[in-house]
């Protein structure tokens, strides 16, 4: 279906319905601007809220240069807009040139009052500063692997200096004031990606402490609230990649092989997070009130960009930002 034909006929089921939902569609609230904070006040609030509330939050992937289409759907469908706004550094050359517009987005937003959340689909040490899906989605070859998580290799030095590449843009956020929940080698336990599906010490949780050490104890980035993060792999072992408590702010889940977590991957990443928050850094099937009932105490939940109408019914989608349990931008309160 074109999307003119999708938009009018999305905007006349808004106004067919818009009587009888009047009366659930909250007051979107006036935005609360966030003051210069660190990571520490984040933190805290999401400690605040724990097994009460959960931050509502949606992903904008490609291109970079709309950085908030999706958030503005959201906003568009539910009256207000989400209490997190997820961006991806991502790895095409026209969205690496538009790393600017995803930055200037993640301050604005982060004066609107909502939480920033940055991902990144970052190219292999193997290849140049941008690089096809297919590039991301490549292999290492073992003795690749090894040298890139020796310090002082070629490959090592390589993907240093790949970090290298966003510092400035990181820089800014400190200078801002904005604590940003920084998402890296995601899905860890996945084979998908090129940094993925490597348990062990020396596996992609080394890989998280390389990139941990160097941004943060060489480069400064004392502002980034680190998210480790598994899918719901049916095949468990998430202990496998995690990279110790020293490393770890918050412990993300991705729910795709299933509409909501299991209550037993619930339990372990409680377990593995002893006590730090967790948190739903992707789903595509938005959370139902019984979901959030049964699994009280996930700090925030990302909607994935297009999935948010892919797989979600206007009507479901309003009845998770209506839930009382679920916070939108101008909830939050950060000090």
């Amino acid at each position: 279906m074109k999307s003119t034909t999708r938009a009018l006929l999305t905007a006349g089921l808004v106004v067919a319905l818009g009587a009888t939902m009047a009366v659930a569609t909250p007051a979107a609230p006036d935005a609360e601007a966030f003051s210069a904070a660190n990571k520490a006040t984040v933190l805290n609030y999401l400690g605040s809220i724990k097994g009460q509330k959960i931050v509502s939050g949606q992903h904008n992937k490609e291109p970079a240069g709309q950085p908030n289409q999706y958030t503005q759907r959201v906003k568009d469908i539910t009256g207000v807009y989400p209490g997190l706004w997820g961006g991806d550094f991502l790895f095409n050359s026209a969205d690496v040139a538009n790393r600017q517009r995803i930055i200037d987005q993640a301050k604005t937003e982060w004066k609107n009052g909502a939480l920033v959340s940055l991902t990144w689909h970052v190219c292999p040490p193997t290849v140049g500063s941008s690089c096809s899906f297919d590039d991301v989605k490549s292999d290492l070859s073992d003795a690749q692997w090894s040298q890139l998580v020796t310090n002082g290799t070629a490959l090592n030095t390589a993907w240093k200096k790949r970090l290298d590449e966003i510092v400035p843009y990181l820089q800014q956020l400190k200078d801002a004031g904005v604590p940003a929940i920084f998402r890296p080698i995601h899905e860890m336990n996945e084979q998908w990606a090129w940094w993925g599906g490597r348990p062990g010490s020396n596996g992609s949780a080394r890989l998280y402490q390389i990139t941990h050490d160097y941004l943060v104890g060489t480069k400064g980035m004392t502002n980034l609230v680190w998210a480790w993060n598994v899918q719901d792999n049916p095949a468990g072992g998430f202990s496998n990649y995690y990279p110790g408590t020293g490393y770890v702010d918050v412990v993300t889940l991705d729910a795709w092989y299933k509409a909501f977590p299991s209550a037993g991957e619930y339990q372990s990443l409680r377990s593995i997070a002893a006590g730090k928050p967790i948190a739903l850094a992707e789903v595509g099937t938005l959370p139902t009130a019984a979901n959030l009932s049964a699994q009280p105490e996930w700090a925030w939940f990302m909607e994935w960009s297009e999935q948010l109408e892919g797989s979600n019914s206007p009507q479901a989608i309003k009845d998770t930002y209506y839930n009382p349990r679920v916070l939108h931008q101008g909830d939050l309160t950060i000090p």
